[in-house]
């Protein structure tokens, strides 16, 4: 099943903080599979996909083979291992900033501070061509797993690494220098499938669970005369849909809204007149 030239060969992570969330999405996406914690690989029961699980910083690399057809990463591995491969879609989880940490009693303001310093990392690439840039000769030490242990050791006097939350970074009496880089999870594919139909469907119904969990739809009733007042307040992803009531100068409409933005467009709207006002949650869409 997992040689099969015919089904799509789609590498999940195997493991950490982005497995849970990928496979989430991609079962509201409508992809049925039981993705077991020792499995290396499920069927999909309703599609030509085989899921493989990996570790998320070789699905790059698989996927720049040809070994596998797609995947889900980070953004930051993919640049970090230096690879050619089509960014289909940014998947809007697992965002993470790339810092350079250092002790807290560090009060150095210039790079400088950082010539022929040691410095740890997990990302050695991304680390040497950011000091590179800065004319900063640095020595780098390569670590797998967590780094921030090693400036109280004694082994770095600074470290490259992710930051989410930052906890880690106090819990070590750490804290940031700066910031690299951004980077979220996203979708990749190999480009020699980057115009392949299966990869174009797999990336809409993936976008169509994204965009329907950013937005709600408002339906409401008010007089035509304040229709375009309306529409300012709430233009919709294109335009709304507008049907004539049976009461004289009167419309009913239907527009889709920010859902962070739902609540204050609701206020809005009542203020200016418009009444039966209700929120819908959406659960997929094709836009």
């Amino acid at each position: 099943m997992i040689n099969d030239k015919n089904r799509i060969r789609f590498a999940l992570p195997g493991k950490g903080r982005l497995r849970e969330p990928a496979i989430e999405l991609l079962m509201k996406s409508g992809f049925n599979f039981r993705a077991k914690d020792r499995n290396l690989y499920a069927t999909c029961t309703n599609d030509d996909i085989v899921f493989i699980f990996v570790r998320t910083d070789d699905v790059p690399v698989l996927v720049q083979s040809g070994v596998i057809d797609c995947g889900i990463t980070g953004s930051d591995l993919v640049i970090e291992r230096q690879t050619e491969v089509k960014a289909v879609l940014p998947l809007d989880f697992g965002k993470c900033r790339l810092c350079v940490a250092v002790k807290e009693d560090f009060n150095e303001k210039n790079f400088s501070a950082f010539e022929g310093k040691k410095i740890a990392t997990s990302f050695p690439n991304i680390t040497k061509k950011f000091f590179q840039e800065k004319n900063i000769n640095i020595d780098i030490i390569e670590m797998n797993g967590s780094v921030e242990i090693m400036i109280a050791l004694g082994l770095a006097d600074a470290i490259v690494d992710i930051v989410e939350t930052g906890d880690s970074l106090r819990d070590n009496n750490l804290k940031i220098f700066c910031e690299i880089g951004n980077y979220e999870t996203q979708l990749i594919c190999s480009k020699a499938l980057a115009d392949d139909q299966r990869i174009e469907k797999i990336k809409k119904r993936i976008e169509g669970i994204l965009i329907a969990e950013k937005y709600s739809v408002l339906e409401y009733n008010i007089r035509e005369d304040r229709l375009k007042d309306a529409e300012k307040i709430a233009p919709g992803f294109e335009s709304p849909t507008v049907s004539k009531l049976d009461e004289e100068g009167w419309v009913a409409v239907k527009v889709m809204v920010p859902r962070k933005e739902t609540v204050s467009v609701m206020d809005a709207l009542a203020n200016m007149g418009a009444s039966a006002i209700f929120e819908t949650k959406i659960v997929n869409c094709r836009l």
